[in-house]
């Protein structure tokens, strides 16, 4: 099998490990094919990709989501440096609702996290000149954008910052705390 896929503790949050074959040239990967997917269950058609260079550690990008019904899942992977990636469920009546999962993704160890739709996203630079990937099942709509604190203390987000803190966009800056939000994907939404 060349795709790994391993659910996580939010089991709708998948962990993929595409398989690189190495030589003396360098390596080869499929990172994303969609029959070997669709045999695991996982069957998505995406149709934007999107590309983010982050020039300094502690770039933190998020927590970002998208309203029905312009909802995205999104499929994401480092090619240049270290992220921690995180998916914070957000659809209310979840047994999940509020809990995130957390992942490192880097280009060395080569994994990618799906994040589905009903989730609000978000990473963190580990090192400089990171470059993040990210397959999106839904176009991005600016009228449906949404965001949430990325320090709300009611999601237990552990960032491990760097001493400088993290250094964030006007608009992460001041997104509200998940209670202070109209839920974005009541139940059934999703």
């Amino acid at each position: 099998m060349r795709l790994k896929v391993t659910p996580q503790s939010i089991p709708e949050v998948l962990l993929i490990e595409p398989k690189r074959f190495g030589d003396a040239r360098g390596f080869f990967s499929e990172v994303w094919k969609r029959s070997a997917l669709k045999g695991q269950g996982f069957d998505v058609e995406f149709v934007q990709d999107n590309h983010s260079l982050s020039r300094e550690v502690g770039v933190l990008r998020g927590l970002h989501f998208q309203r029905p019904p312009s909802a995205q899942g999104k499929l994401v992977r480092v090619v240049r440096g270290r992220i921690l990636d995180v998916a914070v469920d957000i659809r209310l009546g979840s047994p999940t609702y509020g809990q995130h999962v957390a992942c490192e993704l880097s280009a060395e160890n080569w994994q990618q996290l799906w994040v589905p739709r009903g989730f609000a996203h978000g990473f963190l630079t580990l090192e400089p000149d990171t470059e993040v990937l990210y397959k999106v099942d839904a176009e991005y709509d600016a009228a449906a954008d949404g965001g949430i604190a990325w320090d709300d203390p009611a999601l237990g987000i552990n960032w491990s910052l760097p001493a400088g803190g993290p250094v964030l966009s006007d608009k992460d800056r001041v997104a509200p705390r998940l209670a202070e939000i109209a839920p974005p994907f009541p139940e059934g939404s999703v």
